[in-house]
């Protein structure tokens, strides 16, 4: 039997389904009260409660062989600090206890790319980048950063585990909707008046997840696992979604440094309105970033092999176009 945390997540449901396409038994975690319509339909057995709680979570995982821990809060706007340390790091380490007191035979925790120190640009971004917290920007890569080395600090008292770090995550089966989801939906709807600079390494939620199997199958314990895709220029995303709804590409094209301060403008409204901006600063950052990404140890040591990311886009938009959101 396998538990999954943050289950009825994006990449938590797409794990789940390729794990039951596998024959697992899974037994999915979910918080109190969360909407659980993406597990609807699946043969999971769900239970609800929450990272931070240690003895709820020696519950959760008795009886089972591996734990993959995908429960995080994510969030690319400042001000939620306090709750990406109780969540992503305290909660993390909970889980690394528990499943040492549960015996767990193996952890696959799932970080990201924002937990490792960015390079200079044309840097390759490997497992051997340093997972530092003094020195990431962000407040999000921090609290994965600060939960990755709480796993790797867990393997020293006999926890089996491996981590493992996607980029940016984009494809089918995306109910809440994610940051890239919502961008294609907003894309779709008119609502993107403009372009901008840069792009990212996004990887296909389904090769993430059958990663994560990967890693739990074949990962050496204590070792980290880049899990990346294709690096694609945000233009580029927009030609592949104007193709794919017939939306035509925004004509304006916004320079780095207007775009930042329109996010920063964009966040201070959004504080004061309560309504998530449409970019923040730190979006805006991300696409500027190196994102010259290398998963050649998953390749050759777990055997991932992700698709072409514009595959993944022409999927995502049909998946929302069945699920009647486009």
């Amino acid at each position: 039997m396998v538990v999954v945390t943050g289950a009825p997540g994006h990449l938590g449901n797409n794990l789940v389904r390729a794990l039951l396409r596998g024959g697992a038994r899974v037994r999915g975690m979910a918080l109190p009260g969360e909407n659980l319509v993406s597990l609807e339909g699946l043969n999971v057995e769900v239970v609800e409660g929450d990272v931070r709680d240690i003895s709820f979570l020696c519950r959760a995982f008795e009886g089972a062989e591996t734990v993959y821990h995908l429960a995080s809060v994510i969030s690319l706007t400042p001000g939620h600090r306090n709750l990406l340390e109780e969540v992503n790091v305290r909660g993390t380490r909970n889980v690394a206890e528990a499943c040492l007191k549960a015996g767990v035979r193996r952890l696959v925790y799932t970080s990201s790319i924002h937990a490792l120190v960015e390079p200079p640009r044309g840097t390759v971004i490997d497992e051997s980048t340093p997972c530092d917290p003094a020195r990431i920007p962000t407040e999000y890569g921090r609290s994965k950063a600060k939960a990755t080395l709480e796993v790797l600090e867990a393997t020293s008292k006999g926890l089996d585990a491996v981590v493992v770090l996607p980029t940016g995550v984009i494809g089918p089966y995306d109910f809440r909707p994610s940051e890239a989801g919502q961008f294609i939906l907003d894309f779709a709807r008119g609502k993107v008046p403009v372009r901008l600079e840069g792009g990212f390494d996004f990887v296909d939620v389904r090769d993430a997840a059958q990663g994560l199997i990967l890693a739990a199958e074949r990962g050496r314990t204590g070792e980290k696992y880049i899990l990346a895709g294709e690096w694609i220029s945000v233009d580029q995303v927009m030609e592949e979604l104007s193709r794919a709804t017939g939306v035509p590409m925004p004509r304006l094209r916004l320079g780095a440094g207007v775009a930042s301060t329109l996010a920063s403008l964009a966040t201070l409204y959004g504080r004061i309105t309560g309504k998530k901006p449409l970019i923040t600063r730190e979006s805006v950052d991300i696409l500027k970033s190196n994102s010259l990404v290398s998963s050649e140890k998953a390749e050759r040591e777990l055997g991932y092999s992700p698709r072409p990311i514009r595959d993944t886009i022409r999927d995502t938009v049909e998946w929302f176009r069945k699920a009647g959101l486009i």
